[in-house]
């Protein structure tokens, strides 16, 4: 039997607003293996949840996570990605929701989106015990060549260059990621699903790298996935993600 792979919940999956608490409940309570999250970082160094730096309030107004505070930003009511029209959110810290993520064992997928997070992310996850329990994404080769710079011990995975398949044949592709990822220390591959073939497969296996495919919704895609054997989807369908998985060691 293949191994089945791990469930990533997309932030702000079944619809719930990105980076909120009720997201992250909500792939704890769904039964995913891993919640993924957006990581930034205040001007006074607070690692906060979010997608974007540039942020909206409800009346428009344009603010920017690294040049406020988190006291300063943790009080606008924030236009939500993914919500309800209207809907309106609280920019969390990190801090903040580490004790249900702690709690419910599951594994943190901290998809950095500025090389500032780095060092911070880097000291939140010694000081709290969570080396093995964090994983990090949104690390480009240079970018995941700094994170092991930073400290070898973080676990990370190189976000392919998508481009790359589309210029170049898919043997070739895949042998440049692969090198690029050895290269910088990622136990694996953080890859658009549209360009997960064969040979991808075939050479991560050689170089011992998992296969981490984003972003997957559609449950017949979900079965095409696990009948490849890639080691994670990330889904913002994560029920259905479980349902297909259980009926797939049924």
């Amino acid at each position: 039997m293949k191994p089945y792979p791990l469930l990533t919940a997309h932030t702000g999956c079944m619809g719930t607003p990105d980076n909120s608490m009720l997201s992250i409940e909500t792939a704890i309570h769904s039964g995913a293996d891993i919640v993924e999250e957006d990581i930034l970082i205040t001007s006074d160094g607070v690692l906060v949840l979010s997608h974007d730096d540039n942020v909206y309030a409800a009346d428009r107004t344009e603010y920017r996570i690294s040049q406020m505070s988190y006291a300063e930003l943790s009080q606008l009511d924030i236009k939500a990605h993914n919500g309800a029209p209207g809907e309106t959110i609280r920019i969390l810290s990190l801090e903040s929701v580490l004790p249900i993520l702690r709690a419910s064992g599951k594994t943190m997928n901290l998809d950095i989106k500025s090389d500032a997070c780095i060092e911070p992310v880097s000291r939140f996850a010694q000081e709290n015990g969570l080396i093995e329990q964090v994983i990090l994404s949104g690390c480009e080769t240079l970018r995941a060549q700094t994170v092991n710079r930073t400290n070898p011990r973080l676990r990370k995975l190189l976000n392919v260059d998508t481009s790359l398949f589309l210029a170049l044949n898919e043997r070739e592709a895949a042998r440049i990621s692969c090198e690029d990822a050895l290269s910088a220390n990622c136990f694996g591959l953080n890859v658009n699903y549209r360009v997960v073939g064969p040979e991808l497969l075939q050479a991560a296996a050689r170089h011992k790298l998992d296969i981490y495919i984003w972003t997957v919704n559609t449950e017949d895609e979900m079965k095409h996935f696990m009948e490849m054997g890639v080691q994670s989807i990330t889904s913002r369908n994560i029920s259905a993600l479980v349902q297909v998985r259980k009926g797939a060691r049924g």
